[in-house]
């Protein structure tokens, strides 16, 4: 009787392209780092490494909103506008106290996640064009909201959110380690996570499998703009003011190249939190050590768009190279 044997499974070597895109960020973390250490030694200070976690708080927390988009094969492009209509409404509502006005912004920048995702999932509008269109009317709608002014906020519970520690841990970096790991826990752990991988991964499929696509984008739209509106509180409870005119103006692009950076393909069907929130440090880290060297805001933006023109280069299949 012949006797069949199984042969072991064959693992496909991993090529540099394929270790570079999944660990490049953390290689750049480091080099950074130890770069900026060896020219500053005050870079590695308490005070200093405080400053720049609190500085990536806004970016991060966006970020990981975008990254659950990205994930399902969209973009949104109006996280900027939402965390400006966040910020804009809260004075109108600091009257009944500060929770109900952090939850009114939160709402307000949900609504706009639920147009979004309406447009986008049963209008059938593509997602750029549909948050591109957000992206201007909603900056429009925050100056409305807003008076066409900047609003000080004079609220000691907001101001504590903005400045206030706990163990010896800024509050706003503890808040975003809290999201960070109910973000990796929904994608990885529930029923939605795989829905939404399922969606981005090939939508066609997933639909006839029975998966509710619609329903999913919707869901993610929602969720990544209340993640931009946390930002937007966050941000106006630190600087003490709601700024609609600039608040989160250009963030979009910083929070797109985290997550690309991260190991996020543009492709959909995959999303890393971790390696967002890496992403969102090691640009934190490209823009810290450019002022040091005294270069221009407009020098690190040129950085980011060749750090997600290399990024995408990694991501493509390795057929094509």
């Amino acid at each position: 009787m012949t006797e069949l044997v199984r042969q072991p499974a064959t693992r496909r070597p991993i090529g540099w392209r394929e270790w570079l895109r999944d660990n490049g960020v953390y290689v750049g973390i480091v080099l950074l780092v130890a770069v900026n250490a060896a020219i500053s030694p005050s870079f590695l200070s308490e005070r200093n490494l405080r400053l720049q976690v609190v500085q990536v708080v806004p970016v991060v927390i966006v970020a990981l909103g975008m990254a659950l988009v990205i994930g399902t094969r969209g973009i949104d492009i109006s996280v900027g506008s939402v965390m400006a209509i966040a910020a804009a409404t809260m004075p109108l509502f600091l009257g009944y106290g500060p929770i109900p006005a952090v939850i009114a912004g939160l709402i307000a920048g949900g609504l706009i996640g639920l147009i979004n995702g309406s447009l986008i999932a049963f209008v059938g509008i593509q997602p750029i064009v549909a948050t591109l269109g957000m992206l201007v009317a909603g900056r429009g709608i925050a100056l409305v909201i807003a008076g066409g002014r900047l609003t000080e906020i004079f609220d000691p519970t907001l101001a504590s959110l903005g400045t206030a520690t706990f163990a010896g841990f800024p509050v706003q970096v503890l808040i975003v380690i809290g999201l960070a790991v109910l973000m990796a826990v929904i994608v990885n752990r529930t029923t939605f996570g795989r829905y939404l991988l399922a969606t981005g991964g090939n939508p066609v499929a997933s639909a006839l499998s029975g998966v509710p696509a619609k329903r999913t984008l919707v869901t993610v739209y929602v969720l990544c703009a209340v993640l931009a509106s946390i930002a937007g509180v966050l941000a106006t409870a630190r600087i003490g003011a709601a700024d609609p005119s600039f608040l989160g103006n250009l963030i979009e692009l910083s929070a797109i190249t985290a997550v690309v950076v991260g190991g996020t393909p543009l492709t959909g069907g995959k999303v890393r939190i971790a390696g967002t929130v890496a992403g969102a440090l090691l640009l934190q880290l490209i823009t810290a050590t450019l002022i040091r060297n005294n270069l221009s805001d407009s020098t690190s933006r040129m950085v980011a768009a060749l750090i997600i023109l290399a990024a995408v280069y990694l991501q493509r299949d390795r057929d094509a190279s």
